[in-house]
């Protein structure tokens, strides 16, 4: 269950590293939908906006991609490893990002892209359950 458990947390991490290089590839490069338009028509409305956008989304994706690194180095050194302190900082990172990214629903009232982060613990927590005996020595 040890080996099921890192598996699935590096795959997670390669998928979230692989999705935030591609957001990034969207921010610096491409037209994307945002509600009912799309990011040139917008910036053609309002000059000035398309960059401001594009550099927040640029920056989630950077913000993202570090995660995964930090994510994945975690995995494959100390969890990998069975140090007891990884379980509970993959634990509480993975926590932070969905109750961060839940947030919207109240705070902004957007429901949109709100389920990445709850999906994303669902993941973790099932991969740090099946190695759960570590806590206990």
């Amino acid at each position: 269950m040890k080996t099921a458990s890192w598996v699935i947390l590096a795959v997670l991490g390669v998928a979230v590293l692989g999705l935030s290089l591609l957001s990034a590839s969207v921010a610096y490069g491409r037209d994307w939908p945002i509600g009912p338009t799309t990011l040139l028509k917008l910036e053609a409305a309002i000059p000035g906006v398309g960059p401001a956008l594009r550099g927040a989304r640029g920056t989630a994706a950077g913000f993202g991609a570090a995660y995964a690194v930090l994510f994945l180095t975690v995995v494959f050194g100390p969890y990998r490893r069975r140090e007891t302190w990884a379980w509970w900082a993959i634990l509480a990172s993975a926590s932070t990002l969905a109750v961060i990214i839940g947030l919207r629903v109240p705070l902004v009232g957007s429901r949109l892209g709100a389920g990445t982060g709850l999906t994303f613990l669902v993941v973790v927590v099932v991969a740090l359950l099946l190695d759960v005996r570590r806590l206990r020595n």
